[in-house]
C-alpha cells in the first residue's frame, strides 16, 4: 500500500469563493482502506480479497449511499437494490454449495464491514438473509432442505427471515412459547415474535417453535402460509430501512418437510447464533470506519479561525483515538475470523467482539458526529444515520450485558445469567 495516509483526503474539497476562502464543506467523499488500515492489514490479503473489498466498496458509494437517506427518512426499505445486490454474488457468506459463495470468514468479515460502512439498513437485511436464515437451513436442514430452498436465495430470488426474539422474550429467548404441535404431516405453529427484521417481504421464515416434546425446533414459513400475519413496527429511530416486524402466528400449518431436520435442541440455534453475532461484529467495525474516515475528510475541509479543523491540536488528538480504537478492532477481529477459519468456534470469543465494537463504534460515531458540529445532524453527512443506527447494532443479536455475561461465564467457570432473589429472614 504505497498510499500516504491521509493523503487523499482533498478529495470532495468545496469549491472556493472568490477571496480563495473555502465557501462551505461539501458532503465528504469517502477515501479507500488507506484512512483506516493503519497496520497495513490488507497486506495479509490475497488478491482475490482485496479485488472482492473493494467491487463490495464500489458498490455501497456509488449504488446505496447516493439514494439511501431518503428511504431511511421514510422507513421504507429500497426494494430496487435487491436485484444489484444479487449480482454482487455474496449471498450466503461462508455456505458452500448450493449456488452460495463459501468464502472464508476472513473473506466475509470484509464484505460484511464494508456494506456497514455504507449502511447499516443494508447490512441488517443481507445478515438476516445471509447469516441467519440461510445459515439455519445450511448448518440445521437436510440435504433435500438445501437444495430446495439455498439456490433460489443464494440469487436473492428468495429473501429469507429469522423468528427467534419474542415480545417477552429477548435475552431469555430460551424460554420462548410459540408452539408447533404435530399434525398429520404437518405442524400447526402458534405464538408470536418480535423485531423480526424482512419478515414483512421474506419468502422464508425460519420460525423457531417449541415442540410436543418441549424442544425447540425450526420451521421454514412460506410467503402466504395463512394465519402468518407480520406488521411493521413503526416509529423507529434506527435502522428504519429494516422492516422489523411483529408476527402473528394463528394456526400456522407447515409441511413435515419444513421442520429443519437436525435441530434437536434451543442449544442448536446457538451454531447460527454464533455466525450472526460473528457477522454483527464486523457490522460494528464498518460503521466505526464510515465515522472515521467523514472525521478526517471533513476536518481537512472544513475552515475556521482561518486554519483548517485539521490543524488543531484537539482534532487529531480525537481522530487519533478513533483510528487507535479501529485499529485495535480490526486486528483482533482479523484474529478471530483466522480462529474461526481453524474450526476454533468459540461464542465466548465472538460474544467478547460484539460487545467491544459496538461500544467503541458508538463512542466514535458521536465523537464523529461532534466533530461535524451542526452539520454532523444532517442525513447529508451520514454520520447522523450511522449514530442512530449503531443503537440497533448494539442491542441486536445480544446485548452488551449478555456477551459480557457470556465472557463472564467463561472466564470465571459461574454462570451469573439467572440473580438470585435474596433471602427474607
Amino acid at each position: 500500500m504505497k498510499t500516504a495516509h491521509g493523503a487523499a483526503a482533498d478529495q470532495g474539497r468545496a469549491p472556493a469563493s472568490p477571496d480563495g476562502n473555502s465557501s462551505g464543506v461539501e458532503p465528504p467523499v469517502l477515501g479507500g482502506s488507506e484512512f483506516s488500515d493503519y497496520f497495513l492489514l490488507d497486506n495479509l490479503l490475497t488478491d482475490e480479497q482485496r479485488a472482492l473489498k473493494q467491487k463490495v466498496r464500489a458498490f455501497m458509494d456509488q449504488e446505496v449511499i447516493p439514494v439511501i437517506n431518503p428511504y431511511w427518512e421514510r422507513a421504507e426499505f429500497p426494494f430496487e437494490l435487491v436485484p444489484k445486490l444479487a449480482r454482487l454474488d455474496i449471498a450466503g457468506f461462508q455456505i458452500a454449495g448450493h449456488g452460495c459463495p463459501g468464502m472464508s470468514n476472513v473473506t466475509a468479515g470484509l464484505v460484511i464491514l464494508e456494506l456497514a460502512r455504507g449502511d447499516l439498513s443494508i447490512s441488517t437485511m443481507m445478515g438476516v438473509h445471509s447469516a441467519l436464515a440461510m445459515t439455519s437451513i445450511a448448518l440445521l436442514g437436510s440435504e433435500e432442505q438445501k437444495q430446495r430452498f439455498l439456490p433460489a436465495m443464494a440469487r436473492m430470488e428468495k429473501l429469507g427471515a429469522f423468528g427467534l426474539t419474542e415480545p417477552t422474550h429477548g435475552s431469555d429467548v430460551v424460554k420462548l412459547e410459540t408452539t408447533a404441535h404435530r399434525d398429520g404431516d404437518s405442524y400447526v405453529i402458534n405464538g408470536h415474535k418480535r423485531w423480526i427484521g424482512n419478515a414483512t417481504f421474506a419468502d422464508y421464515s425460519v420460525i423457531w417453535a417449541r415442540g410436543d416434546d418441549g424442544h425447540v425446533g425450526g420451521y421454514v414459513v412460506e410467503k402466504g402460509t395463512p394465519g402468518f400475519d407480520a406488521q411493521v413496527i413503526k416509529g423507529k429511530t434506527a435502522l428504519r430501512c429494516v422492516q422489523n416486524a411483529q408476527i402473528s402466528l394463528t394456526d400456522v400449518r407447515v409441511p413435515a418437510a419444513n421442520r429443519l431436520a437436525n435441530v434437536h435442541t434451543f442449544r442448536d440455534t446457538e451454531k447460527v447464533l454464533l455466525a450472526s453475532r460473528f457477522c454483527v461484529a464486523w457490522e460494528s467495525i464498518g460503521a466505526a470506519v464510515a465515522g472515521y474516515e467523514t472525521a478526517l475528510a471533513y476536518a481537512k475541509q472544513r475552515r475556521q479561525f482561518g486554519m483548517p479543523l485539521a490543524a488543531f491540536q484537539l482534532i487529531q488528538y480525537r481522530l487519533s483515538r478513533m483510528l487507535a480504537d479501529i485499529t485495535d478492532m480490526l486486528c483482533m477481529q482479523f484474529r478471530l475470523s483466522q480462529l474461526l477459519d481453524e474450526g476454533e468456534y468459540s461464542m465466548p470469543r465472538v460474544a467478547l467482539a460484539k460487545m467491544h465494537y459496538t461500544e467503541r463504534a458508538r463512542a466514535i460515531l458521536a465523537d464523529a458526529r461532534d466533530m461535524l458540529g451542526g452539520n454532523g445532524i444532517l442525513l447529508d453527512y451520514h454520520v447522523a444515520r450511522h449514530l442512530c443506527d449503531i443503537e440497533a447494532i448494539d442491542t441486536y443479536e445480544g446485548t452488551d450485558t449478555v456477551q459480557a455475561l457470556i465472557v463472564g461465564r467463561d472466564i470465571t467457570g459461574y454462570s451469573a445469567f439467572v440473580p438470585t432473589a435474596p433471602s427474607h429472614h
